[in-house]
């Protein structure tokens, strides 16, 4: 739930570059495996699904909701998305909703964050952090990929909750830190058990906002409204049944708490950076789902 933080002052930037790279290469030989597939015998869903990731990233860019690194590798994604579930009831309403949320939460109290030191940088997110956030679920929806290999996701209906959930947990993630530290923070005298700086999940103690690993209970609350919405999308486009979005949801959020924990143990040490923690804690959001899912 701690904020992101600009690009220049991530720490351990060798795993930015290395899920950047673990990423974006099986993403991209799925797409290009896919695109013979479906040269030869529905070529009409390439052109959709390149023109579908053109307009994305120049509508991204345009915005400077992100670099031009990252708004090609947001393209990417779009165009794998597409490309192994099409037409009206293609993920990329789930992706987005995701979008649109994230981006008015970023700019939600600029001024608040500027003047905390946690505003996002004006040229947007990189490309590393659109693979920690997204990447884990775009995995999910290739079949046979490396995501199903190491967590056991299987294609069809386990593996879109997984990649729901994930998604969900992005989404809870970025708005719990973007409107949290905005509407939370205050000054010590004003602090309330609703409203005030935040609290560190392992100590329950007060830190200042954008700490790695708090959490307050307005940042929860709008996280977990942004993860009700991505589920409410995929239960209008994806034909989510009430268990499938029951576990969805409670996957997302799941992800959620384990970000701060990740966060607060590890990040704030100097062990991971914020794009390791995005990864793992929708990986976690993932596998929640893909054990709930098999056992329910």
């Amino acid at each position: 739930m701690a904020p992101e933080k600009q690009p220049g002052s991530l720490p351990l930037p060798w795993q930015s570059e290395l899920i950047l790279f673990l990423i974006v290469l099986p993403v991209a030989f799925s797409v290009l495996v896919r695109f013979f597939q479906l040269w030869l015998y529905v070529p009409a869903i390439l052109s959709q699904a390149f023109t579908i990731g053109v307009v994305f990233a120049l509508f991204v860019w345009l915005l400077r909701a992100a670099t031009a690194a990252a708004a090609l590798t947001g393209a990417l994604f779009a165009v794998s998305l597409y490309i192994w579930k099409w037409g009206m009831g293609t993920t990329l309403w789930c992706l987005l909703a995701l979008f649109l949320l994230t981006f008015a939460a970023t700019r939600f109290g600029r001024r608040r964050k500027a003047l905390l030191g946690t505003a996002e940088g004006k040229r947007g997110r990189t490309a590393s952090q659109v693979a920690a956030n997204l990447g884990i679920a775009v995995l999910a929806g290739i079949p046979h990929s490396f995501s199903h290999l190491f967590t056991g996701i299987s294609p069809g209906r386990v593996a879109l909750v997984a990649m729901i959930a994930a998604f969900a947990e992005a989404t809870a993630d970025t708005l719990s830190s973007e409107i949290g530290q905005v509407i939370g923070a205050t000054s010590p005298s004003r602090n309330t058990w609703w409203r005030g700086d935040p609290f560190l999940i392992t100590g329950l103690r007060r830190v200042p906002a954008g700490t790695d690993g708090a959490i307050s209970l307005a940042g929860t609350l709008a996280g977990c409204a942004g993860a009700g919405v991505i589920i409410e999308v995929a239960r209008l486009t994806l034909r989510f049944s009430p268990k499938e979005s029951i576990i969805a949801a409670g996957a997302g959020i799941f992800g959620l708490f384990i970000d701060s924990l990740l966060g607060a143990a590890l990040e704030r040490r100097g062990w991971l950076n914020n794009d390791a923690v995005n990864v793992l804690s929708t990986l976690a959001a993932a596998g929640c789902a893909v054990f709930l899912m098999r056992c329910f």
